[in-house]
């Protein structure tokens, strides 16, 4: 796992996106299902290019927020003229400071230490979580497509503006 953390500006972006509400923490089946609806919707559509990201946006804190009740929405970035249907939803994930971190993660049992790295650095580095704003993890592959089914991901912590 690379421990490079940095302060970002991050633009806002347009997105379409499926919910979950429950505990997906360490639940790999949860995201696969997640990704399959969105796949399955897009793909058709042509909406699928080298310059989507895919991303995971998370409103809630896992250790105040009882697990059966933690938001999730897996999201795909999309031009604004996109009309969505059915499970699939679209808005706008708002831009602004974010703590990032860069990871080759081996596997999803890593993404919470991961994170918990992310927020020690804030915690020694005077930077306060913004919870007004949603939290994210970038994909930047496909874990099934890696040698070593290796995720490579950016951690991406919403911080206050001093």
């Amino acid at each position: 796992m690379e421990n490079k953390i940095q302060i970002k500006k991050l633009e806002e972006k347009q997105v379409a996106f499926v919910s979950f509400i429950g505990n997906y923490i360490g639940n790999s089946e949860v995201f696969k299902n997640l990704f399959n609806k969105l796949f399955k919707w897009a793909g058709p559509k042509g909406l699928i290019s080298s310059n989507t990201t895919f991303l995971a946006s998370y409103q809630d804190d896992p250790k105040t927020t009882p697990p059966e009740e933690l938001k999730l929405d897996l999201c795909m970035t999309i031009p604004s003229d996109i009309e969505v249907e059915g499970e699939i939803e679209k808005k706008i994930l708002p831009g602004g400071k974010y703590v990032t971190m860069h990871a080759e993660l081996t596997g999803p049992e890593e993404y919470g230490p991961a994170w918990e790295k992310v927020v020690k650095w804030m915690i020694e580095n005077n930077e306060e979580i913004d919870m007004s704003r949603p939290s994210y993890e970038i994909y930047l592959n496909n874990p099934e497509e890696h040698p070593q089914k290796h995720h490579i991901v950016e951690i991406c912590m919403s911080a206050k503006e001093k």
